[in-house]
């Protein structure tokens, strides 16, 4: 006798707070539903149309500039029915937590605040950015992107007696960082190159080798003219 397996797992799409300089997670923010759809344009990086030159019209200057937009469902619903007590954090802060964890990724963290704060009160006239955690797009095993956020933009649709936010809604826009915009040791730029170089083994498995055969057109006779 056999038992059916049940449906597949669904794995979650997430966003990862990466450290810098030692490359330990420090935050993942999984979706809670997968967004039914994700935009992306690419825009090419050419270096004919820059300089106005023939011989460069089909040179590449780098990979394209690649953008994302995405909403994310925040719903706290589900908990708030299964919550035990009222410590449970659905029941006490809604979706706070979700979207605050969201939101810290486009804040400085608070102590490097305080320490150029007090840099600034002790007369240092130049005081160097603060760096942020490399923020990483995963979405399946064929995309581990960096990425930086570009738009970001929460309509609260429900909330509890408290005034917690029980379900929102997340619109997010989001740039991919290639190798052109890392440096070339940062782990960042070796997860694009990765993620380049696993593009180009997917495109073989799409491609066609005899073009004629479905274009009608024997594209190497053309060329002999």
């Amino acid at each position: 006798m056999t038992t059916f397996p049940g449906s597949p797992k669904l794995f979650k799409g997430a966003i990862v707070a990466v450290a810098p300089t030692t490359n330990t997670i420090v935050s993942t923010i999984a979706f809670q539903y997968n967004p039914e759809t994700l935009s992306r344009t690419l825009q090419p990086q050419t270096a004919g149309e820059a300089q106005g030159s023939r011989s460069e019209a089909l040179r590449l200057e780098g990979a394209p500039a690649e953008s994302i937009k995405l909403d994310i469902e925040l719903d706290a619903t589900d908990q708030l029915e299964k919550a035990q007590n009222a410590q449970d954090a659905a029941v006490e802060f809604g979706v706070y937590p979700q979207l605050s964890a969201l939101e810290t990724l486009i804040y400085p963290a608070s102590a490097d605040i305080e320490s150029n704060m007090g840099l600034a009160d002790m007369g240092m006239l130049e005081i160097v950015p603060m760096e942020a955690p490399m923020t990483l797009l995963v979405w399946g095993s064929k995309r581990v992107l960096p990425v930086r956020l570009t738009e970001f933009s929460i309509m609260e649709e429900a909330y509890d007696v408290n005034l917690n936010p029980i379900r929102a809604k997340v619109s997010l826009g989001l740039r991919v960082l290639n190798y052109g915009d890392l440096p070339w040791g940062q782990r960042g730029a070796r997860l694009f190159l990765a993620h380049h170089k696993a593009k180009e083994r997917m495109a073989q498995k799409g491609g066609i080798s005899n073009p004629a055969a479905v274009t009608g057109v024997d594209i190497a006779a053309r060329f002999r003219g």
